[in-house]
């Protein structure tokens, strides 16, 4: 059966070595149709049946060479799918005065670099490493993990499917970075209904001094190739240490170069081996919040209103 006209969530993974692209697809699938189900069980009964409606931009093997063993997320897979929403437990560890402190201290660090060597521990130590290598573009890593995302664009365009781009963490940036240099490297008429960030750090002044288009002003600062964009922050993400989008990129909305920027909040109780972990992206696609935007999403493509005329 040809997939023209037929709608397509495209998913943009963050940092950090996943699992073979097929094992992770389908893992994200089931958390992606269990919080559509929890809106409307329905519809996630139809977009299961529609085989090719989900698809994975699958870049990070090539960036890190190795593949995560699946069989470390199983259990807390299964386990994020089979609870209906967070617990008070959840909810206390997310928003715990620990935690809110060191989204301070972090937001400090990136406000003030020179702090930074003092704050890093290991783990942000190689992010960081990530970061330079993504933006120093080492062995054209940056430019083939672009290339993959535009290349399921620009099919996507030419199949006349609507898509609803979701990205995850770092792959919010890969994103940014893509939809920009369509709109200004590329020259392409492809558009992008909806866009989707989840645990963004595109809030970051380290991140927004170094995106494509940065340098530029009006225009050709950004992407204007996207309908709307919806940013999804978890309360307590270490990463997304800016959850409000909608400010830094305001200008976007004056110069009518997308629709509106919304800001939305939610708890992720995601947990690995008993540890929360509200930057996992399973947790963020099983969330009834990310549910009910694709939700409105896919029922807005496949049964538009009337024209009120």
């Amino acid at each position: 059966m040809s997939d023209t006209g037929s709608p397509l969530i495209l998913y943009v993974p963050g940092l950090l070595p996943k699992p073979a692209a097929r094992q992770h697809r389908e893992a994200l699938r089931r958390c992606l149709l269990e919080g559509v189900r929890r809106v409307d069980p329905a519809l996630s009964d139809a977009i299961r049946r529609s085989d090719n409606s989900f698809d994975l931009v699958a870049w990070t093997y090539d960036f890190y060479r190795e593949h995560r063993d699946i069989g470390q997320d199983e259990a807390a897979i299964n386990a994020v799918i089979e609870q209906q929403a967070a617990d008070d437990t959840d909810i206390r560890e997310a928003s715990s005065l620990m935690r809110r402190l060191t989204l301070f201290l972090y937001r400090m660090g990136d406000r003030l670099p020179f702090l930074i060597p003092h704050l890093a521990n290991e783990r942000m130590e190689v992010h960081l490493q990530d970061l330079r290598r993504y933006y120093q573009n080492e062995d054209g890593a940056a430019d083939r993990a672009r290339e993959l995302l535009k290349q399921r664009l620009r099919a996507a365009h030419e199949t006349g499917r609507p898509v609803l781009l979701l990205a995850h963490s770092m792959g919010s940036v890969i994103a940014f970075d893509s939809l920009w240099q369509l709109s200004h490297k590329d020259h392409g008429e492809l558009h992008v209904d909806t866009w989707v960030t989840m645990g963004s750090p595109l809030g970051q002044n380290y991140l927004q001094k170094r995106i494509l288009g940065h340098a530029q002003s009006g225009r050709l600062r950004y992407p204007t190739n996207v309908g709307r964009w919806i940013n999804l922050a978890a309360v307590g993400d270490l990463t997304a240490i800016d959850p409000h989008l909608g400010n830094d990129f305001a200008e976007m909305v004056e110069l009518g170069l997308v629709e509106s920027i919304e800001d939305l909040s939610m708890f992720n109780y995601y947990r690995l081996d008993g540890q929360l972990n509200v930057h996992a992206e399973y947790g963020y696609l099983v969330n009834e919040v990310t549910g009910r935007i694709i939700a409105d999403w896919w029922r807005k493509i496949t049964c538009p209103a009337p024209d009120s005329a």
